[in-house]
């Protein structure tokens, strides 16, 4: 049996590092970190996970491939229990950019300059682009992924310690450069055109969406 990753994890996976060790946090069945030793890419991981349920389906995979001394299976509550040393690239996916941001916020030693992160928000990018620019991260690689009829942000960051100004409009595109996706850009916009009917002024930020579709068409 081989472990085949989601077109949004394998977009994960090309942002981890060559030769890292990985912290997956909310690693539901552990199919990322897997993936990646097996693979070679990495050389061992700590998986997280909030619930039992999941790190136990975790634990079981790594054990049908014999990798208990490549991935540790921890308990943890975003990155709470990780040991700051267990991995210089963390991935957090498969939750709300709100609660990714509180995840990084909550953890001492998040803002590590040696640490490389690998996001994947489920909901709201924008709220974790501005929390991690307003918290000294700078983004790099930025990319929309297509899973089924579903439209996935992958991106990665590094803690510079320089926080810098980014028009709003950054938030909600961040380095995105392929616009292939264009359904994602128009759903983006009939949504903030529908704030916008809702009384928040949304306008510059549609103005600016709509000049960098344009530019990039």
């Amino acid at each position: 049996m081989t472990v085949k990753l989601t077109e949004r994890l394998l977009a994960v996976a090309r942002l981890v590092r060559d030769g890292s060790s990985l912290a997956d946090i909310g690693c539901d069945h552990g199919y990322l970190p897997v993936y990646l030793v097996l693979n070679g890419k990495i050389k061992s991981a700590v998986a997280g996970d909030i619930n039992e349920a999941p790190l136990d389906s975790c634990r079981s995979l790594v054990s049908e491939y014999a990798l208990e001394d490549k991935i540790k299976c921890i308990l943890s509550d975003g990155l709470k229990s990780i040991p700051k040393n267990e991995a210089n690239d963390i991935a957090i996916c498969g939750m709300g950019g709100e609660l990714i941001a509180d995840i990084i916020s909550s953890c001492e030693w998040a803002k590590n300059k040696e640490k490389h992160y690998i996001f994947n928000p489920m909901t709201h990018p924008e709220i974790l682009r501005k929390y991690l620019c307003e918290n000294g991260f700078e983004i790099g690689a930025d990319t929309i992924v297509k899973e089924g009829r579903h439209y996935y942000s992958v991106f990665e960051a590094v803690y510079t310690g320089t926080v810098k100004k980014y028009p709003e409009s950054y938030y909600y595109l961040g380095n995105i450069n392929d616009f292939t996706h264009r359904e994602y850009f128009v759903h983006l916009l009939n949504y903030l055109e529908n704030k916008t009917k809702s009384g928040f002024d949304f306008s510059s930020i549609i103005a600016d969406i709509k000049e960098k579709i344009n530019d990039n068409c």
